[in-house]
């Protein structure tokens, strides 16, 4: 069952990253979703900031995984950009099962994984709203995990 979050700003986009990277945990994996220009990477980037205090944190389209480590000793956090693979099965020459087990992934399209992603995950797809910079989360969970993380973001006080 999905989950529908009105975001009327980009603020409102990063304040909801912000949120989420405060809930996670080591194994936690947040599929990034919506099509060119929805604002997955920005998406991205406020999380990583938020849980990390890192502000130079560039687009892994080229690279396909940029891996961020936490100085405070916490999990560190893999972000991968999946738009360039041509087979789920792919995904595994890039480490993301050490990274499944270990870190906190954050993964763009991951609907390129296929049949290889992992049972507990959490969708998060980004789609227009009302305005230019407005966007609607859609929140699906798969696995219990995910539908903790999805109950604790639909909630008013977050």
């Amino acid at each position: 069952m999905s989950t529908l979050l009105a975001l009327d700003s980009l603020d409102a986009t990063e304040a909801l990253a912000a949120r989420l990277a405060n809930m996670t945990e080591s194994g936690d994996i947040i599929g990034l979703a919506g099509e060119l220009g929805a604002g997955k990477t920005a998406f991205a980037r406020a999380f990583i900031g938020a849980r990390l205090g890192i502000r130079e944190v560039p687009s892994p389209t080229f690279t396909l995984v940029q891996v961020y480590e936490n100085d405070n000793g916490g999990a560190p956090v893999w972000h991968f950009d999946l738009y360039r693979l041509e087979h789920g099965e792919e995904i595994f020459e890039l480490g993301i099962e050490d990274a499944f087990d270990t870190a906190i992934c954050l993964i763009e399209w991951p609907e390129k994984m296929a049949e290889h992603g992992p049972e507990n995950w959490l969708e998060l797809r980004l789609l227009p709203g009302d305005t230019e910079h407005a966007r609607r989360a859609q929140l699906t969970p798969h696995g219990t995990r995910a539908a903790h993380l999805a109950q604790l973001l639909a909630a008013p006080d977050g």
